[in-house]
């Protein structure tokens, strides 16, 4: 018997409008979706994001665990547990999708199954898909890198030294994870002699309760929150100012 292939699929970062054309196609033609999920039974966003615009009723669909504890040992362990059950469907010639949010390659839980299950002599493909940075960058009209520009992405803002070094070093920071952290970052940029107007804010991108604005350090912001620094906005723009100096709380610009 034949082994099954893993894929492994971005679905954007949060607009099913934005979902590849061979991603549905492979979505579609797999027997088995996988989801990652913190508990079983959980709601999955990504499979949220792609339900409107995907024909599942020939696949079947299932949990795989991956605890969100934050340490990379225990992530290269899920991944191998969550790597032994899709080897389960592999095994019996079954293709296995497994779909997350934004790009496959960018801070993704599959990559720590993927090389687990490739180990144990398996097929896998990664289809990439827009990164959330990407994605909020669109809406706000913001441009990531211009010219030698140099872009720094960071994981998260809480407590990582890297964050103060890319603030120091890099034209434009791009900072994951950081609906709880907006006020620290506007802090260390203030000690840098840079104002609100240089973070823009991208919350659920794509989703109905999306944000792209002023980075505010007084409003909630939730976990799918991205803050896109240019330290360029303390400048003035060739024709214009690139961005206000204030603004409405839920502007585009």
């Amino acid at each position: 018997m034949s082994k099954g292939k893993l894929y492994g699929i971005g679905v954007g970062p949060g607009d099913p409008e934005l979902l590849t054309l061979k991603a549905k196609r492979v979505i579609e033609s797999s027997p088995i979706l996988a989801k990652p999920v913190k508990k079983s039974g959980e709601e999955s966003v990504a499979f949220t994001i792609i339900r409107p615009v995907v024909d599942l009723s020939k696949v079947e669909v299932v949990d795989l665990l991956f605890g969100m504890t934050g340490d990379d040992a225990d992530y290269w362990e899920f991944g191998r547990k969550a790597g032994e059950q899709v080897i389960g469907y592999l095994s019996r010639g079954m293709d296995v999708a497994l779909i997350t949010l934004g790009d496959v390659s960018i801070y993704s839980t599959f990559m720590y199954m993927e090389q687990y299950v490739r180990s144990q002599g398996y097929d896998t493909e990664i289809i990439p898909g827009i990164p959330a940075f990407c994605g909020g960058a669109a809406k706000a009209r913001v441009p990531l890198t211009l010219g030698d520009q140099c872009l720094a992405v960071v994981p998260s803002a809480k407590d990582n030294p890297m964050l103060e070094e890319a603030l120091e070093k890099f034209d434009n920071v791009v900072v994951m994870k950081a609906g709880k952290s907006v006020g620290k970052v506007l802090d260390m940029l203030k000690e840098k002699g840079y104002g609100p107007e240089c973070v823009t804010a991208v919350s659920n991108v794509g989703m109905p309760d999306e944000y792209v604005g002023m980075a505010d350090p007084d409003r909630p912001y939730g976990y799918f929150t991205t803050l896109i620094v240019k330290k360029s906005f303390k400048k003035v723009c060739r024709w214009r100012r690139c961005r206000p100096s204030t603004s409405p709380p839920g502007d585009v610009w």
